[in-house]
C-alpha cells in the first residue's frame, strides 16, 4: 500500500521503487499536450466542414451571417437540371471507371502475387507511380493522350481517365488481402475435381469478396470527388459534379453550393464508413 503522492515501480531486482511527483507532473503535461493538439488538429479538418453543413441550412442568400432555418436550397438543388445532369454523369462515370478498375486492378494484383518474371520489381513500381504522381500531371498528360489519338473528349475519356487513376489503388489494396490469402484452399479443391474455373468462381473469389468490396467502394469515392483530372478530359455536355461546382464558385460561393457540398460529403462519408467496416471485418 502507498499513500496518493507516491507512484510504484519495480526495480531490476524486483524492489519496490517509489516514482518520484515530479516525474508524474511531466507525464501529465505530455499527455495534457498531446489530447490538445489531437483537439487542435480535429478542429482544424472538421470545424469548417460543420461551418458550410450548417450554412447550407441558412435562409441568407449571401453572407456569413445566420438569418433562419430553411430547406430551401436543397430544394433548389433537387430541382435545377444542370446540377441533375452533372450529378448523373459523375455517377455514371463513377459507376463505370470503378468496373473496369475493380476489374483490370484485381487481375493485375493476382499476376503480380502468383507469377515470378524478369523485371517483374520494375513493374510494379510502374503500377505504384500513378498513385504519387500529380493530379495535374496526370490530368495533362491524359488530354494529350486523347488529342493525339483524336478521342473527342466526353464522357469516354472521363472513363478511361478515371479508371486509369483509380485502378493502382485497387491494385494496391488487393495486393495486401493477397499477401495473406490461403493458396492451400485452391488446391484442396483441385483435389477434389475442380478446374481452375470451378476454383476461382466458388473459392478464389469469394475469399478475395471482402477486398474487392472495399476496393470498389475506395475507386468509387475517389471518381466521385475527383475535380483535377476530370477538368481536363471533360467535354461539352459531359460535366461531372466536382467541375460544376467549381464553375458555379467562380461567381461567387452561395447557399446551393453549400448545399451541393454538404451532400457530396455526406455521400463520401457513408463510402468511407462502409469501407473502414469492410477492412476491418477482414483483420478480424
Amino acid at each position: 500500500m502507498t499513500s496518493d503522492s507516491t507512484i510504484i515501480l519495480l526495480g531490476e531486482r524486483g524492489e519496490i521503487k517509489p516514482k518520484p511527483r515530479g516525474e508524474t507532473r511531466r507525464f501529465g503535461v505530455g499527455r495534457f499536450a498531446l489530447v490538445t493538439i489531437a483537439l487542435f488538429t480535429f478542429a482544424f479538418l472538421y470545424v469548417p466542414i460543420v461551418v458550410l453543413i450548417v450554412f447550407s441550412f441558412n435562409s441568407a442568400r449571401t453572407g456569413a451571417t445566420w438569418q433562419s432555418f430553411t430547406l430551401q436550397w436543397y430544394d433548389r438543388v433537387f430541382s435545377n437540371t444542370r446540377i441533375l445532369e452533372a450529378a448523373a454523369n459523375s455517377l455514371i462515370v463513377a459507376t463505370l471507371s470503378t468496373l473496369g478498375a475493380v476489374v483490370i486492378g484485381t487481375l493485375m494484383a493476382m499476376a503480380m502475387e502468383r507469377y515470378r518474371f524478369r523485371g517483374q520489381s520494375a513493374w510494379d513500381g510502374l503500377l505504384y507511380l500513378p498513385v504519387i504522381v500529380p493530379e495535374i500531371v496526370m490530368g495533362i498528360s491524359l488530354l494529350i493522350f486523347f488529342a493525339a489519338v483524336n478521342i473527342s473528349r466526353g464522357l469516354l475519356t472521363l472513363i478511361i481517365s478515371h479508371i486509369a487513376f483509380c485502378m493502382p489503388f485497387v491494385y494496391l489494396t488487393m495486393r495486401a488481402r493477397l499477401a495473406d490469402f490461403d493458396r492451400s484452399v485452391e488446391e484442396a479443391a483441385q483435389d477434389l475435381g475442380a478446374n481452375e474455373w470451378v476454383t476461382f468462381r466458388r473459392v478464389t473469389l469469394p475469399l478475395l469478396m471482402p477486398g474487392i468490396i472495399s476496393s470498389a467502394l475506395l475507386a468509387f469515392t475517389l471518381s466521385l470527388d475527383d475535380f483535377v483530372i476530370s477538368f481536363f478530359v471533360t467535354g461539352v455536355g459531359s460535366q461531372t459534379l466536382p467541375v460544376y461546382i467549381w464553375g458555379q464558385i467562380r461567381r461567387g460561393i452561395t447557399p446551393e453550393i453549400n448545399a451541393i457540398s454538404a451532400l457530396m460529403l455526406v455521400l463520401s462519408i457513408v463510402l468511407v464508413i462502409a469501407t473502414q467496416l469492410i477492412q476491418h471485418r477482414q483483420r478480424t
